[in-house]
């Protein structure tokens, strides 16, 4: 007799808790505008990383920097002027950006202002976080100017480095934003 209520006893809470398992978890009502609210924000996160994705594939986007930075260890500048940009639609290119000339010391800083009608060797490869832009120009000039994009989907930054084989590098930090 023991046994058999011991056995009934184990069978009846085995029931309960497999009733339990089975129910579906009643959300209270600010549950239930959390888990939307963050449905929502998930959604314009994708349309967002897909708008940037479009934009570097149309190759109609502008890079507005905010800061610059000689390499390899120059000090940054922070850039205020909202005419500072490239802008890249189809095969062309407009630039606007200070740049730091010289390899040593005294360092200048000089404004490459240019619309380049035929970009060299334009590249772009994606990447775990994004996309990776190359091209080349010689700015008019004798040398060759090579400008790197790294641009982050998700956040919309991104890192132009500028390299030439006569001066030191120099980076740029900035956001991708449409090109009207």
């Amino acid at each position: 007799m023991k046994r058999f209520f011991l056995f009934f006893t184990l069978l009846l809470l085995m029931m309960g808790a497999v009733a339990v398992i089975g129910q579906k978890k009643e959300l209270s009502p600010k549950e239930e505008r959390r888990e939307q609210r963050e449905k929502r924000r998930a959604q314009r996160l994708a349309a967002y990383e897909q708008t940037i994705d479009s934009l570097v594939l149309s190759r109609n986007f502008q890079f507005n920097p905010s800061s610059m930075q000689r390499q390899p260890a120059g000090p940054m500048r922070q850039l205020m002027n909202p005419e500072f940009e490239v802008g890249i639609w189809d095969d062309t290119a407009d630039i606007c950006l200070p740049y730091i000339k010289g390899y040593v010391a005294p360092y200048y800083v000089t404004i490459l202002n240019y619309t380049i009608p035929a970009l060299d060797h334009y590249t772009t490869e994606q990447t775990p976080e994004g996309w990776m832009v190359n091209f080349s120009t010689s700015l008019f000039t004798a040398s060759t100017y090579t400008f790197t994009f790294e641009i982050y989907s998700k956040t919309g930054g991104a890192v132009l480095t500028i390299s030439n084989p006569w001066y030191n590098d120099v980076m740029y930090w900035g956001t991708i934003s449409q090109l009207y």
